[in-house]
């Protein structure tokens, strides 16, 4: 039987597992590029002249983000022949906001990327909440293994904080400039999904169904 091309259910015997630090890596890496690209625009012009056809440091940081994003769902589907759901919705709307901000020349379609992508993601997770499914399972299987009661919990507060990363990347984008907003992206939101995310510990703990977890 042919594999399907979106990773299957998280409580499915036939997924294939993959190592949550790659992972993670393959999320990470295009976001450290970005950032990179960013910084060192004109160093990277001066050695690779034609990444200067993208524009300035924000565009060929764009341009340099999305192949990137290609390169990590390509890795993605080598390793484990299935596409992950999160990071390719992501990657979707990173193609088409990176290419409006190229085509156009205009740095306020890729701005927007974290806040269409983040209001998605909690609109997504809490939608599915409303209709039994707790869609966060797709993203933590691999780190985690939760009763049916901490998902369901889990799954409500990450809904509610991809909603507020997406009001903080309006305010940041709109009040201040792009290298302040490049930064945040980086260095702000990073430590603040860490945080939120070590927060939810005890959660994970009092319901997750792995002994040897429960016990540390």
């Amino acid at each position: 039987m042919q594999e399907p091309i979106l990773e299957r259910d998280p409580a499915d015997p036939k997924r294939k597992p993959m190592n949550p630090l790659l992972k993670l890596a393959l999320e990470l890496g295009p976001l450290m590029v970005f950032f990179f690209a960013n910084s060192r625009g004109e160093w990277l012009a001066e050695r690779f002249p034609a990444l200067g056809a993208f524009g300035g440091p924000l565009f060929m940081a764009t341009g340099l983000f999305m192949v990137a994003t290609a390169i990590s769902l390509t890795v993605s589907w080598l390793l484990v022949r299935t596409l992950p759901i999160m990071p390719l919705v992501s990657g979707v709307v990173v193609f088409v906001f990176g290419a409006l901000t190229l085509w156009l020349q205009d740095e306020i379609f890729i701005k927007m990327k974290p806040t269409i992508v983040n209001t998605l993601f909690g609109v997504v997770l809490l939608g599915g909440l409303f209709f039994g499914k707790s869609l966060l399972g797709y993203v933590f299987d691999e780190a985690f293994k939760l009763d049916a009661e901490g998902w369901r919990k889990l799954t409500l507060r990450w809904g509610v904080f991809f909603l507020f990363l997406a009001l903080v990347n309006e305010v940041v984008w709109r009040l201040f400039s792009t290298d302040t907003w490049v930064a945040f992206k980086v260095w702000g939101i990073m430590p603040i999904t860490l945080i939120f995310t070590f927060s939810q510990m005890p959660l994970i703990m009092r319901h997750s169904t792995d002994d040897t977890f429960r016990k540390r």
